[in-house]
């Protein structure tokens, strides 16, 4: 059986939002949604999620000695189809559920738009409610032709892309990640992509204290 999860290496994103972009245009998200955020600090670390990343340099300066740059910490976010979503079993209609691949979605047919999803959800602006009828930047539908729905009065989240999943393809914030900074495939299959990204490498869980067991690593 499959199980998608993947890994990002935070040693490859300079914070490009190209991941981001991607999602948004992919998904014909409104103006008001996003599926995928890239999270930028000046500082050491991200202690909202419980994970430390550093990026920085020492540079020359015109008079021949060196200063320090600031340090930049980016942190791509996204829903992190956790193994044990505690947004699954707080929904009153079945609406959020676990597919079999590991795929955690929500069905907008059953949606109530209750938000108790959202306040069980440990990670901060992962799933948005869609209060009104949306409201988009074009006049035209972009992006993929099996685009999610947005539909006024349900919550939506990051999918995994699952539309392209199906098709053989891999998640729109891969596509044009410049750095090849994420990797997809079967945790459970150790030849792939995902699997050898992770195999060796120091790793990191968003909110690991909260037992949910993310199918997202962070690599470092």
């Amino acid at each position: 059986m499959t199980r998608y999860g993947m890994a990002i290496d935070l040693n490859r994103c300079f914070g490009c939002q190209a991941c981001a972009a991607a999602c948004k245009v992919a998904n014909n998200l409104p103006k008001d949604l996003s599926y995928n955020v890239v999270y930028t600090k000046q500082d050491e670390g991200f202690d909202d999620f419980g994970v430390a990343v550093a990026r920085g340099a020492v540079s020359n300066d015109c008079a021949g000695g060196t200063r320090e740059s600031p340090v930049l910490s980016f942190l791509p976010v996204q829903c992190q189809h956790c193994e044990n979503p505690s947004c699954v079993s707080v929904c009153p209609t079945g609406a959020t559920y676990k597919r079999e691949d590991g795929i955690v979605t929500v069905d907008d047919s059953r949606c109530i738009g209750c938000r108790s999803c959202i306040m069980a959800c440990p990670y901060d602006g992962i799933r948005t409610m869609i209060e009104t009828e949306p409201e988009y930047y074009l006049d035209v539908v972009v992006g993929e032709a099996d685009a999610p729905k947005h539909v006024a009065g349900t919550v939506e989240k990051c999918t995994f892309c699952s539309n392209l999943i199906e098709r053989g393809e891999v998640p729109a914030c891969m596509q044009l990640c410049p750095g090849r900074a994420r990797y997809w495939g079967d945790l459970d299959d150790p030849n792939s992509e995902v699997s050898k990204a992770i195999e060796g490498r120091e790793y990191v869980k968003l909110r690991e204290d909260m037992g949910t067991n993310p199918s997202v690593f962070y690599l470092r």
